[in-house]
């Protein structure tokens, strides 16, 4: 499968608002579903894909008729993926955190499967045609367009809402492969926070510390935001032109992220036949306080998981090893020396 992301663009602020409208009542599906579950014991994945049914026809909730019927079991699916990483959780008894289903607060996405929308001849403007009547938006998208891809290949449609417009995410049927000259290269790297990754020729990357070098403006930003909050009282208009700005701010830093594990993780492939890295537990580094804002700001785990995706199309082998003793075994007799 690939995903190919674009920007709404050119539409009405109307048309945005029953955007938003569509997001809020899948997401109010959503929660509906989990709250049958937690009602009713024994409930199926057939049971809340009934339960759209009935509340399209409800009369309390006439909004949720509005919405495409494969929109709502898309909810529904999203409400049963969520139960059943619990239940797969609980039967796990090395993972600690079960991960109880959640009512979603702040939905920020709905998705369609083959129906609800209409993609134009030339596949450049989208029209949704469901209950909300959004309208026509254009599409805009900085690298490949649908425009190579055939509708028949669609198989889903998101619809995001970020801090600087609405997305489309089409979701397309298509298996990806590159071609890689092998010449015997084996590489193994160690991931830290000096350097982002040091391999076994010797070679380092800088680690680009983005949320660092964006702090100063982020907190200026943010400082500004909490005088405008008025505590028990609706908000202004100013308070929300700011929260906008702190949230972009945001944005551009989980961006220059990923943009930079992309292209680190795609050079590591091309110039190797085999990657070896360690195997970090995250989520277990972060609890050290002290460092716990730079391991998030380096994106360790991102950048794992590129690798793995680059190499699996270009037919290359990638191992993750358990950290332990990676440190203070010695590179070349391979003996045990114990840091301070």
């Amino acid at each position: 499968m690939l995903v190919v992301e674009a920007k709404l663009k050119n539409g009405t602020p109307e048309s945005y608002q029953r955007l938003e409208e569509a997001i809020r009542t899948a997401q109010f599906v959503r929660n509906k579903c989990v709250r049958y579950w937690m009602d009713n014991k024994g409930t199926t994945r057939n049971d809340l894909q009934k339960l759209c049914a009935v509340l399209a026809k409800d009369s309390t909730t006439p909004w949720v008729n509005k919405l495409n019927s494969q929109a709502r079991q898309s909810s529904a699916d999203r409400a049963w993926n969520s139960i059943a990483r619990f239940y797969a959780n609980c039967r796990d008894s090395s993972i600690k955190k079960k991960g109880f289903p959640k009512f979603k607060k702040f939905g920020r996405s709905v998705e369609y499967k083959t129906t609800g929308y209409k993609l134009s001849d030339d596949k450049r403007q989208i029209t949704f045609t469901d209950g909300f009547k959004a309208g026509t938006f254009d599409l805009w998208c900085s690298q490949r367009t649908i425009v190579y891809y055939c509708e028949q290949q669609i198989k889903r449609l998101r619809v995001v809402r970020r801090a600087d417009g609405y997305y489309c995410q089409f979701v397309i049927d298509h298996e990806r492969e590159e071609k890689h000259e092998f010449a015997g290269s084996v590489v193994g790297i160690d991931l830290g926070l000096q350097e982002f990754y040091t391999d076994s020729n010797g070679n380092t990357v800088e680690n680009p510390r983005f949320l660092r070098k964006t702090e100063r403006r982020l907190k200026k930003a943010q400082r500004r935001l909490s005088k405008r909050h008025k505590r028990g009282q609706k908000q202004s208009a100013n308070y929300h032109k700011q929260r906008k700005k702190v949230a972009k701010l945001h944005l551009k830093v989980s961006r220059q992220r990923k943009d930079r594990s992309i292209k680190d993780a795609l050079a590591l492939v091309q110039s190797n036949d085999l990657v070896v890295y360690e195997a970090l537990k995250v989520s277990n580094l972060v609890k050290n306080h002290k460092l716990a804002k730079s391991i998030s700001d380096v994106s360790w785990y991102q950048f794992t998981q590129w690798v793995n995706y680059f190499a699996k199309i270009h037919k290359i082998t990638c191992i993750a090893v358990p950290p332990q003793f990676t440190t203070i075994d010695c590179s070349v007799c391979g003996a045990k020396v114990y840091k301070t």
